[in-house]
């Protein structure tokens, strides 16, 4: 570890706590994709800042272990003459929890212990943000419904805008720089790929609503029963880092009414093995606590695509003065959720593609490996993946995950750089490519900020 790991984390996003635990800041992580723009801290931390408890946090004698403390004596006294009963799934869940929990504790004492990251912690909300700027951005007009556009008959002949930029310096008039050179391409923004493969980030328009482009990145917008357009018609133009994030029937999903859940059996039919490189996957699933999934994943899912499990990594929730957001024994309300890890061996793939009809083969045959070099020659030495590591943030909106891809890069088998996609994806990141039926919601230009303009 570094003697000051501050300086790193500035520029990485990425804090080292201790050998099994990091903090991660999402909002640096993700403007590593962009040149032009900037993702707005004020927007992406649209909770746990009150500013009011900010303040009071900031300005409170008490530590936030000692207030945490506080807060978990006033529970176990509410508790104190309560039984709870559990059933057996209940009993095999709590069992998992009372495993990971001395994991848990020890990484959030480790930050607790970080003065100079809970410094940084309690501003990130503001960081870089001009005031007025925040303050507008929150008040923008809705977003577009991009489920429901895709849901209409109408929905294939929709087109986006993509605006590419360039440098003034390579276009000029009588010798004099143009002051704005602007190149279009307009390409249908469902079931299709849609890349930008420049080095910089772009500008799309759809339906007068604009969205942000990481650099080297694509997007596949389509509902589930096309998802077989991604596979590749030759595995070697296959993915080897697997990102899943299913929206999972729960509860919590139908009261928020944020989007639609799927049944557990839409899952099986996620066509993993086909998505995998030659060399094979590491396939990462974000999983929730309740332990029918867990039997689910483990005993029908993992199976029917062909993995097998790896490791468990967790992310533990904090509020801005690095207190949980909820209490950790809480049985249907633990701050923290399940990464499960597993490998996918990889499956020859030229074959497959005489099975694609002639349009799909000639799309994969060119479009897969468009954003990275496939002629490498560079192959991954794989590190033996650790169990129960846990990396900590301040949560974003409501369901969206952060970007882990980084922390799982050391464990990817095959080429170097990774062949990365992320599956019922939500946002974009440089050299990914995101599928699902709303990959632009949070590439919203209301989120970000352009770098021109923000001081």
């Amino acid at each position: 570890m570094e003697d000051n790991p501050l300086p790193s984390f500035i520029k990485s996003g990425i804090y080292q706590l201790n050998l099994t635990a990091v903090f991660i800041d999402p909002v640096r992580l993700l403007n590593r994709s962009y040149t032009r723009f900037r993702v707005s801290p004020s927007t992406y931390y649209s909770r746990f800042f009150d500013s009011t408890n900010s303040t009071q946090s900031t300005n409170s004698t008490q530590s936030p272990k000692a207030s945490e403390d506080s807060r978990k004596r006033k529970r176990k006294q509410k508790k104190k003459n309560k039984v709870q009963s559990l059933n057996e799934r209940e009993q095999i869940a709590d069992r998992r929890h009372q495993e990971v929990k001395p994991f848990l504790l020890k990484a959030h004492e480790a930050l607790l212990e970080a003065t100079d990251i809970l410094k940084v912690l309690r501003n990130l909300r503001n960081d870089g943000c001009v005031v007025r700027e925040c303050k507008e951005l929150s008040k923008e007009s809705s977003e577009l419904s991009l489920m429901e556009l895709g849901g209409v008959w109408q929905a294939p002949m929709y087109e986006i805008v993509l605006n590419y930029y360039h440098d003034d310096k390579t276009f000029q008039n009588e010798g004099f720089p143009l002051a704005h050179s602007i190149e279009q391409r307009v390409t249908p923004v469902f079931n299709n790929l849609v890349a930008n493969e420049g080095n910089d980030d772009i500008e799309a328009e759809l339906f007068n609503h604009k969205y942000i482009i990481p650099k080297r990145s694509c997007f596949y917008m389509s509902d589930l029963q096309q998802i077989d357009s991604l596979i590749p018609a030759d595995s070697d133009c296959g993915f080897n880092l697997i990102v899943i994030d299913p929206p999972w029937e729960n509860g919590s999903a139908r009261q928020k009414v944020r989007y639609p859940t799927l049944p557990n059996r839409y899952f099986l039919s996620l066509p993993v093995k086909e998505l995998c490189h030659t060399s094979g996957a590491l396939l990462a699933l974000w999983v929730t606590n309740r332990e029918k999934l867990r039997d689910f994943v483990e005993n029908d899912l993992f199976p029917k695509w062909g993995v097998t499990y790896a490791a468990s990594f967790y992310w533990l929730k904090v509020k801005a003065n690095g207190i949980l957001t909820g209490e950790l024994d809480l049985f249907h309300h633990r701050p923290y959720e399940c990464l499960l890890l597993g490998y996918c061996k990889g499956k020859v793939g030229l074959s497959h593609a005489l099975e694609l009809p002639l349009l799909k083969r000639i799309l994969f045959f060119t479009s897969p490996c468009l954003l990275q070099d496939t002629h490498s020659g560079k192959l991954a030495r794989m590190n033996p993946i650790p169990d129960n590591r846990v990396f900590i943030s301040v949560p974003g909106d409501y369901s969206r995950k952060p970007p882990i891809g980084e922390l799982l890069l050391d464990y990817v088998p095959g080429p170097i750089p990774a062949r990365c996609v992320e599956l019922f994806a939500r946002e974009m990141i440089a050299g990914w490519t995101s599928w699902g039926n709303e990959p632009l919601h949070f590439q919203d230009s209301r989120y970000f900020v352009s770098k021109t303009t923000e001081n």
